[in-house]
C-alpha cells in the first residue's frame, strides 16, 4: 500500500511539472489559438513547452518563430526524438518524429503584452 501511495505522489509531481506544456495538433485548432495560448502560459509560468508529433512539427516551429519575431519569447531548449505510436488499422508500432521547444519570456515581454492590450492589436504572422 505504501508503494501505491508513493507512486501516486510521484505521478502528481510529474504532472505538476508539466502544467506549462502545450501538445500541438495541426488538425484540431488554428495556428493563432496556440500562439495566444502560449502567450498566456508564458504570463503564468514564465515559460512554455511546445510539443508535437509528425506533421504538426511545422506548426510548433511556426508558433515559436512568431513569438520570437514579435520579441515575446526566446528559445531555451529544442529537443527532437522519435516515439513509437500504434497504427490505427493493424495496431503495429510506427515511429514518428517528435519535437519539444521550450520558450521563455523576453525581458520586455510584459511591456509588449500591455502595449498590445492598449492598442487592441493582436500579433499577426509576418509575410
Amino acid at each position: 500500500m505504501e508503494e501505491l501511495a508513493e507512486g501516486v505522489s510521484n505521478l502528481n509531481l510529474v504532472d505538476s511539472q508539466k502544467k506549462n506544456r502545450i501538445q500541438v495538433s495541426n488538425t484540431k485548432k488554428p495556428l493563432f489559438f496556440y500562439v495566444n495560448l502560449s502567450k498566456r502560459y508564458m504570463q503564468q509560468y514564465n515559460e512554455v513547452e511546445l510539443s508535437a508529433l509528425g506533421m504538426a512539427i511545422s506548426t510548433v516551429v511556426s508558433i515559436a518563430e512568431i513569438l520570437k519575431n514579435n520579441g515575446l519569447a526566446t528559445e531555451k531548449k529544442i529537443m527532437t526524438s522519435t516515439v513509437d505510436v500504434k497504427e490505427d488499422m493493424r495496431g503495429r508500432p510506427v515511429q514518428k518524429a517528435k519535437i519539444e521547444i521550450v520558450l521563455g519570456k523576453t525581458v520586455n515581454f510584459d511591456e509588449l503584452m500591455l502595449a498590445g492590450l492598449k492598442d487592441g492589436n493582436n500579433i499577426q504572422e509576418q509575410s
